[in-house]
């Protein structure tokens, strides 16, 4: 029997209808004249018929796909033949999955990874405003319809994110205590001054340590835990399941978790303040030889109550941002194992640093006013 005769690609354009049609072989074996085609084919076609094609393998589909995008042509409007269609969807669904390019090296591509990262930081911000403006939204709404308040899960993750970590907050907040009072008295000593050192401890954990290191520690803690939870639901679609029953995923998931931080860091903040006093007097009272009743009424003579509100009152703003941050690199997670790591390191970065940066811009207001 003889072969049969290889059919040359070809491509006829309508430039009144903004369409075109191809007919002939596009396979490997033509790979040069369907590249000479598609080059010296104009890029504002609406529709592209492909019906016409007798034969058709990977090469091209995939040039046909480079050939859209590169011109910005929506890929749905091309039709092919029945029984082409399976292996155009199949081809279209791995048309990403190629090697990455190797790293590039050089002061363009290092100015262009920065480019692209401050774009992604950029975007992030803007997605955590937006998300803001959604769950204070549905809070407002849950205010309005009680019966979506979940109190079983406030409860649940009141207990994981303060009962749980009061014990590591206290004990680090001592041992910070402790340290500023040691370093303190140290600088204090050459002027005769160590008894300073009790106003030192009180205006630093009241004002900026207790509320800062309770707020990086539960960024690391609980800003992780809730991203890896929520992130393993959206990983094995439960996220998906909560929206098929008819509920909403930010009230069941999102809410409670950031009422639950609203609640309890304030509280937290609280028992580091107390936990770091107590690791100056401990300090005071053994390391620098003041008695520990010297050192109380040198407390009460000085601390001012202001300052401990001024600690407090950035509390609810620090557990908002440590909540929304991690619920929304939850809700982000693309399904995949590598994807809940990827994001729980983010929103650990992430939290830390708005924390910081909410934090010094907070002393510099208070700073002005007098505060």
């Amino acid at each position: 029997m003889n072969a049969p005769v290889a059919t040359p690609p070809s491509l006829e354009t309508d430039a009144e209808s903004g369409s075109a049609r191809l007919s002939g072989q596009w396979t490997l074996e033509h790979a040069v004249p369907i590249g000479d085609l598609l080059k010296a084919a104009p890029c504002d076609l609406k529709s592209v018929d492909a019906s016409a094609v007798t034969r058709l393998d990977s090469l091209g589909v995939l040039q046909l796909l480079r050939w859209s995008r590169r011109c910005g042509t929506d890929f749905d409007s091309f039709t092919f033949r029945d029984e082409h269609r399976a292996l155009v969807a199949a081809i279209e669904d791995v048309a990403d999955d190629r090697p990455k390019r190797r790293r590039e090296y050089g002061v363009a591509a290092a100015l262009g990874r920065l480019g692209f990262a401050v774009k992604d930081n950029w975007q992030e911000f803007l997605a955590l405003i937006a998300f803001l403006g959604e769950v204070l939204v549905k809070m407002l709404r849950t205010l309005k319809e009680p019966s979506r308040f979940r109190v079983t899960a406030l409860v649940h993750h009141m207990e994981q994110v303060g009962l749980d970590a009061t014990p590591l907050v206290a004990v680090l907040s001592f041992l910070v205590g402790a340290v500023i009072a040691f370093l303190g008295a140290n600088v204090l000593k050459d002027f005769g001054a160590q008894i300073y050192v009790v106003q030192l401890v009180d205006v630093a954990f009241l004002r900026e340590f207790a509320v800062l290191l309770t707020s990086i520690i539960l960024a690391g803690r609980t800003a992780s835990a809730f991203t890896a939870q929520i992130g393993a639901m959206k990983s094995r679609e439960e996220v998906d399941a909560i929206r098929t029953l008819g509920m909403d995923p930010i009230d069941l998931l999102v809410i409670p978790r950031v009422l639950a931080l609203l609640a309890m860091l304030p509280l937290l903040t609280f028992v580091a303040m107390i936990a770091g006093l107590l690791g100056g007097l401990t300090v005071g009272a053994y390391g620098l030889d003041i008695p520990p009743q010297q050192y109380i009424a040198r407390m009460q003579d000085t601390i001012e109550v202001r300052h401990m509100w001024v600690g407090l009152s950035k509390a609810p703003f620090f557990a908002m941002v440590i909540a929304l941050v991690g619920c929304l690199e939850g809700l982000q997670v693309e399904g995949t194992a590598q994807s809940v790591g990827e994001r729980t390191t983010s929103s650990v970065v992430q939290a830390i640093s708005l924390v910081i940066v909410l934090d010094a811009i907070a002393a510099l207001w208070f700073m002005a006013v007098g505060w």
